[in-house]
């Protein structure tokens, strides 16, 4: 007579063990911590995100964010944080507040909005497509860190309290600032490159004070860039890949020594974030004619003529960051035709105008990549040597989106000129 009931309880354990095993299969996508999420290469381990979605459909939500601001969002345990620079005393003489925000990931309600700098109108040079808060945050536990360029940067918790503020680092940007810091252990590394001098510094993530600060080499002519370091393991050390004009040069996290250096002669606005994958670092050489350079970084010194194991001189990208998936490369330059090559030798599977001008970063997700233009419409392709668009999606708003997107459990999160839209089938 006890057989039966003992069975039952073993079948109920069974289902509660499955149940757990299914939880964790199941469990939320990992948080969006920097710019390009996780890694900082585009990649995201979300399963379920949309396919298709237009102003009325697939919009979770959709909040307005006042003044201007480019930064792309960052995502921690459920809350959303961005920054923007807000117009002081009516814009009378361009005067910006340079504030960090919160929104609750649920609802899109804004949590919080906190002046963090301000920032003095006279002599502010601001290139059309750029922001006084174009830097994505970095976020680490309940730490979340701003950079807004000369104008400061600072550490605040994640309730929006103000831990750290500083103002050492001190260039003159042409167009504006762009580059977004990243943290490697507790040192915050930015690049500095203005039109007077050029730099890249690390800075104590829990003091704020400077910790090492390393002049760039490239003696050209225009010394500005805006790029965003590629942090990369490479025989146990971690280096910290940071373009400017003229040169890629690979940095010590821990002491801003220099490693190695590839030469790209007058290459100047550098934006793309360079990409690791199979071995080859993937930079964009900028301005006025941009080159991809892959690069072996395992060498040390000048290796311009010893560890570039391929170039590209059409279709590159002077914006947007590249995309490595499986053994592919996928980028789309400023003018919309994207292209598909072999990582490992540079040769084109395919080229295809999308369309639009692009500014955004694509991304991977879902077993898919999202391709976004300056207008908002997105075109959705399957990876592979072959191009198959699989969906064309647009807001309907009549709003620029340079922002790259960034991912929360099963959804996009997309931030115009205007508005941040929650995008979730």
């Amino acid at each position: 007579m006890m057989f039966a009931p003992t069975r039952y309880l073993l079948v109920v354990l069974l289902l509660v063990l499955l149940g757990g095993c299914i939880a964790t299969i199941t469990c939320p996508a990992e948080d969006w911590t920097q710019f390009r999420g996780p890694g900082g290469q585009g990649h995201s381990d979300a399963a379920m995100l949309p396919l298709t979605w237009s102003e009325t459909e697939n919009i979770a939500w959709k909040t307005p964010i006042a003044g201007d601001g480019w930064s792309s969002p960052v995502v921690a345990e459920g809350k959303i944080f961005l920054t923007t620079a807000t117009a002081i005393d009516d814009d009378a003489d361009k005067a910006r507040s340079l504030r960090a925000l919160c929104f609750g990931a649920d609802d899109g309600q804004i949590l919080w909005d906190r002046e963090v700098f301000r920032q003095a109108g006279e002599g502010v040079q601001m290139h059309k497509k750029n922001s006084p808060a174009s830097a994505t945050p970095v976020i680490r536990d309940d730490r979340l860190y701003v950079h807004f360029g000369p104008s400061g940067t600072a550490c605040l918790t994640t309730d929006g309290e103000v831990v750290w503020k500083t103002q050492e680092l001190k260039f003159k940007p042409v167009h504006g600032n762009g580059g977004s810091p990243v943290l490697y252990n507790d040192t915050l590394i930015v690049t500095c490159d203005g039109g007077d001098q050029q730099f890249v510094a690390g800075i104590s993530a829990t003091t704020g004070d400077v910790v090492w600060k390393t002049d760039r080499r490239a003696d050209v002519r225009k010394g500005f860039s805006f790029s965003t370091p590629t942090l990369i393991e490479v025989d146990g050390r971690t280096q910290a890949v940071c373009p400017g004009s003229g040169a890629v040069v690979a940095y010590d996290c821990e002491t801003g020594r220099e490693l190695w250096h590839v030469d790209y002669d007058e290459g100047y606005s550098v934006v793309p974030r360079p990409v690791y994958a199979n071995g080859l670092v993937f930079v964009s050489s900028g301005y006025d004619s941009a080159s991809l350079y892959a690069i072996d970084p395992t060498g040390r010194g000048d290796v311009t003529d010893s560890h570039v194991r391929w170039t590209i001189d059409k279709g590159v990208p002077k914006t947007p960051s590249m995309l490595a998936v499986g053994g592919e490369l996928y980028f789309v330059d400023d003018g919309g035709v994207a292209s598909c090559v072999d990582a490992t030798s540079g040769k084109l599977h395919w080229k295809k105008r999308l369309g639009g001008k692009y500014s955004a970063s694509p991304f991977y997700g879902g077993g898919r990549i999202y391709f976004q233009s300056e207008t908002g419409t997105t075109t959705v392709i399957e990876p592979g040597k072959t191009f198959v668009e699989l969906a064309n999606n647009e807001i309907g708003e009549d709003d620029r989106t340079f922002a790259s997107f960034a991912v929360i459990d099963d959804a996009i999160l997309l931030r115009s000129e205007t508005h941040l839209y929650r995008i979730e089938e």
